[in-house]
């Protein structure tokens, strides 16, 4: 059981949903990364998602995008990415860090290599928009020889024949998207989420998260009535870019400590 397990099985035994915030590392820059990463664990997240920088992220709004190019315009590659999770590591050896891209940084520095990388530096998960579950199989199968979890998307027009075949390859956690559209988007529509939830469970044990278009308490309480996860990135990264560099973490940490505390039920966030 890796450290994502074992965290969702405990926040499930307590009846409490998963907090999972997601990061461009590089973002305002690496020293940065590794600040905001223990702020975000301070203010109480569960699972950190940790982005890697790519200059075509086609999945994601203008605000992740804005992060990628910052990120990139200082250099930040994939072996940075995987420097700052071993630097985490060094002070946290229970949160969960799960990866989020895209395949050419991974193809461009082997799969075998990145997947032997990603175990030495204490990544926990690891998710690549553009490696469909119908082409995944091999990868799949590296990471979990190596006791990290393969994640995948699930959007609302992915037909029951996918999410069956996701349900066979993922471990860790299912992220559903809950819009058409890029990250950042908004119409966030929580009748259209559930009754996809209900579907997604059919066939998948494992826990799911949901993300894109999550924005404030109000929007998170709202999904967590029916996910196992809340994940959100775009409206972090508009807290991490709102000011100067040297302040970011305090940023990151004080906005999703309000998250926090409304999926507690402390601080008055379904009224947010």
């Amino acid at each position: 059981m890796n450290r994502i397990d074992t965290t969702l099985t405990a926040l499930k035994a307590g009846k409490r949903t998963a907090l999972i915030p997601y990061i461009t590392t590089g973002d305002p820059s690496l020293a940065a990364t590794l600040s905001i990463m223990e702020s975000l664990v301070r203010a109480g997240a569960d699972v950190i998602e940790l982005g890697v920088p790519f200059s075509d992220p086609m999945a994601d709004g203008p605000v992740i995008q804005r992060a990628s190019e910052r990120a990139l315009a200082q250099h930040v590659s994939l072996a940075d990415v995987l420097d700052v999770v071993a630097r985490f590591r060094r002070g946290n050896a229970t949160t969960p860090v799960v990866l989020m891209g895209y395949a050419n940084p991974i193809e461009a520095m082997g799969v075998e290599a990145f997947v032997e990388r990603a175990q030495a530096a204490g990544v926990d998960g690891v998710l690549v928009v553009d490696y469909p579950p119908e082409e995944a199989q091999a990868f799949a199968a590296l990471l979990a020889a190596r006791d990290i979890a393969p994640i995948f998307l699930v959007a609302p027009t992915t037909p029951e024949s996918r999410i069956a075949e996701v349900a066979r390859l993922a471990r860790g956690y299912v992220y559903y998207v809950s819009l058409k559209g890029v990250t950042g988007a908004g119409h966030l529509d929580t009748a259209e989420v559930a009754r996809k939830l209900a579907e997604i469970r059919r066939h998948v044990r494992l826990p799911v998260g949901v993300g894109f278009g999550i924005r404030d308490p109000h929007s998170a309480l709202a999904i967590a009535a029916h996910a196992d996860a809340v994940v959100i990135g775009s409206r972090l990264i508009q807290e991490i870019e709102a000011g100067p560099a040297n302040a970011a973490a305090a940023r990151a940490g004080t906005w999703l400590a309000t998250i926090r505390a409304a999926l507690d039920g402390r601080g008055g966030g379904a009224a947010a």
